[in-house]
């Protein structure tokens, strides 16, 4: 059950943060396009 739960955690972490640096990255992008 521990196992499991850690795996699933895990998961929804790394697609989280990989995410928020997706979002990160076009903000970039968005910012400096407008400068």
């Amino acid at each position: 059950m521990r196992i499991n739960n850690n795996i699933s955690a895990m998961n929804t972490y790394s697609r989280l943060t990989s995410a928020q640096g997706a979002q990160a990255k076009s903000l970039e992008k968005l910012s400096s396009g407008l400068r």
